[in-house]
């Protein structure tokens, strides 16, 4: 899919296949929401402590922590949509079950968290698997408006799913908006069973979890561009985390609110977030993607400096609603940007280890403002975190954001490697070597690029690299590199892009004489010792 970017934030919504997923999500996270709402409500029924409270609080995010990074890998080796459709099923039945206790008068704090914690395995299951089927749905012109949409999605079932489900949880009880729950997975379910998504071949060289684990993690530690979204959102979240941590001892404390008015606040956001993503692509036609997040810094920590002074009512509302924007386009902003980097073989591995860092972020920073808190108060804490927020603002403005413009698609150019019988596999490790002629003048320039195809070859797979000179003839230089088994140097031929082919066309041009650059495969082989008797 090529066509141009688009200029309305709604465009991805004209493709039915985007919008059919989409409003299937959004039905299914109000439903979600209206499940939270239920198990918030009945543990203070079933235990009045507040550790209790916490734990099955705790027990619906710590699974996000867990498993992110693994569930990342299972959506790059297993096929999406199904695994999609596994999911919702695990999660249809344990509300189910929650609704079936809740029906009988069997639920207990115990099973309650045990169930919120078989909930948040799916939600920590879902987030990377759902964020990576994105590119398939829509033109990569349209990717950051489709980032912005699925942001908006949740925002709009945030707003309507809390509210749906006192209401319901107060007329028909718990069992019911458990009930409710269910019949959201099944309308997600039916929209995956439509999507006419193409079978994938049978690979032979498909990967196993320990292995795509392992590529997955050195992907991320090689991929400076990742590493640069990952700085900004670790940054941008801790600082802001500060509003999220406080917000409740704002309302009640500075604001001097009641529970519906934090309710009202929270919506405002919601309603901010709606009104952000009408607006995304405007501003940033204006001010482009470090603008934005720029944008984003100085209006969540005017808000954030705003509420330290104890506004009024409708001022605090209204400064909600601003954040709600600011938020929103943090958010796809920094998403976007991690998305338009990612090649798609470790594209949910790459948003796993995104999403790991954002939540690190928010838990981090809000244990660290709430701690701030205890000891300058909450007015005083929101001011300096006000001032962090736009000192980072600032400093990010410096390092900008990876534009994603990139082929990420793979070039297929590799011939395939030469070998004089079958190799297995599992055979390993393998050490590819090119042999270049360098002239003396060129050196410099050719180590430059051998560097720059040095993270490429990191990215795709190699564990180690080098170059070395021949002592006899200086002019002869050995680009080499290992990779764990044979299986995975086969991958490294379909994984290596169209942009990684011209950083390797770059490299070769210094390379002088009649033939091209030798390569060699060199196989690891057992070294067996024994002992004369």
């Amino acid at each position: 899919m090529t066509t141009p970017p688009a200029s309305s934030a709604f465009a991805p919504l004209r493709r039915p296949l985007f919008a059919v997923l989409w409003g299937a999500t959004v039905v299914g996270n109000v439903g979600s929401f209206m499940r939270d709402v239920a198990s918030a409500w009945l543990v203070t029924d079933l235990a009045a402590s507040p550790a209790a409270v916490a734990l099955v609080q705790a027990a619906a995010t710590l699974p996000i922590f867990l498993l992110a990074i693994p569930a990342g890998v299972l959506s790059d080796i297993l096929d999406r949509r199904k695994l999609l459709i596994a999911i919702q099923v695990l999660l249809g039945l344990t509300s189910l079950t929650l609704a079936i206790l809740a029906a009988s008068g069997g639920l207990s704090v115990y099973s309650l968290v045990a169930l919120t914690f078989v909930g948040g395995v799916g939600a920590a299951l879902m987030g990377p698997t759902w964020q990576s089927i994105v590119p398939e749905l829509v033109p990569r012109g349209e990717l950051r408006d489709a980032v912005a949409l699925n942001s908006l999605g949740i925002n709009i079932a945030r707003s309507i799913g809390p509210a749906a489900g006192g209401i319901l949880l107060g007329a028909a009880g718990a069992a019911a908006t458990y009930g409710v729950d269910v019949v959201s997975y099944l309308l997600v379910i039916a929209a995956l069973v439509w999507w006419p998504r193409p079978k994938t071949a049978d690979d032979a060289l498909a990967e196993r979890f320990s292995g795509a684990f392992r590529a997955g993690l050195r992907y991320a530690k090689a991929s400076r561009e990742l590493h640069r979204v990952l700085f900004h959102a670790g940054v941008f979240f801790a600082c802001a985390s500060a509003v999220w941590a406080l917000l409740p001892l704002v309302a009640r404390g500075l604001l001097e609110g009641t529970a519906s008015f934090y309710g009202l606040l929270l919506g405002a956001v919601g309603l901010g977030a709606i009104l952000g993503a009408l607006v995304m692509p405007k501003l940033r036609a204006r001010l482009g993607t470090d603008g934005l997040l720029l944008f984003a810094a100085i209006v969540a920590a005017i808000v954030m400096a705003g509420l330290s002074f104890a506004p009024p009512k409708p001022v605090a509302l209204v400064g909600l609603l601003l954040l709600g924007v600011a938020w929103i386009v943090a958010l796809t902003t920094l998403n976007g940007a991690a998305q338009a980097i990612l090649p798609n073989w470790v594209r949910g591995r790459g948003l796993a280890v995104y999403l790991t860092v954002f939540n690190g972020a928010m838990t981090g920073g809000s244990l660290l403002w709430g701690l701030v808190a205890h000891h300058l108060g909450v007015a005083a804490t929101l001011l300096v975190a006000a001032a962090c927020l736009a000192a980072a603002g600032l400093l990010l403005r410096r390092r900008a954001l990876p534009k994603g413009e990139t082929d990420l698609t793979p070039s297929n150019h590799w011939p395939e490697p030469l070998t004089a019988e079958p190799v297995e596999h599992d055979r390993g490790p393998v050490m590819i070597q090119i042999e270049y002629r360098v002239l003396r003048e060129d050196r410099e320039h050719f180590l430059k690029a051998i560097a720059r195809l040095a993270d490429e070859r990191r990215r795709d797979g190699a564990y180690a690299c080098g170059v070395t000179e021949d002592a006899e003839d200086p002019e002869k230089i050995v680009e080499w590199f290992m990779v764990e088994s044979w299986a995975e140097h086969l991958r490294q031929h379909k994984r290596v892009s169209h942009a990684d082919a011209d950083l390797q066309q770059a490299t070769r041009r210094f390379h002088v004489g009649p033939e091209a650059p030798v390569v060699r495969h060199l196989l690891g082989l057992d070294l067996k010792t024994s002992t004369a008797g």
